[in-house]
């Protein structure tokens, strides 16, 4: 969410970095801009920068409902991880995508997933970010399941 978008705007004229750039981008809503520029970037970014970018470009992709694009650029950051937490990084990512799609038992397992990587990364506030977003999905897949009314509204 934008709450000052002047001030983006602005950070977009002056010297920001490429991948900040394409994030800015998006979250302005430029989504044709900030895929092109993202894009353009990746056959020569390094690997903290290019799994980031790929990031970035998913949740472009994630907003627009690609849900195919979205997984391929989450693969393809999967493969640019060195250590645990930044696994736990991109399979937090993951979850969030998969929640969007109302795959929830799916997300569940993700969020699990980053939760027991943090754990063992002794990134203690992470863990409890990602159990609570696992809680939630199984909440929200165990109430689609009885019949009853989904628990999660779309915005």
């Amino acid at each position: 969410m934008v709450i000052n978008r002047a001030a983006l705007e602005a950070a977009l004229e002056g010297d920001c970095p490429p991948v900040e750039r394409v994030r800015y981008l998006g979250l302005l809503r430029r989504d044709s801009q900030a895929l092109d520029e993202g894009l353009k970037l990746l056959p020569d970014s390094d690997s903290s920068d290019r799994r980031e970018l790929l990031l970035v470009l998913a949740q472009i992709y994630q907003r627009q409902y690609h849900w195919h694009d979205a997984a391929v650029l989450h693969e393809k950051a999967l493969r640019t991880v060195r250590n645990p937490e930044e696994e736990a990084y991109v399979r937090h990512h993951i979850g969030r995508r998969l929640f969007d799609e109302a795959r929830f038992r799916s997300a569940a397992d993700e969020f699990q997933w980053a939760a027991d990587l943090y754990r063992v990364a002794g990134q203690l506030e992470a863990v409890e970010e990602n159990r609570q977003a696992m809680r939630r999905a199984l909440q929200v897949h165990s109430g689609e399941r009885n019949g009853g009314r989904p628990a999660y509204e779309l915005s």
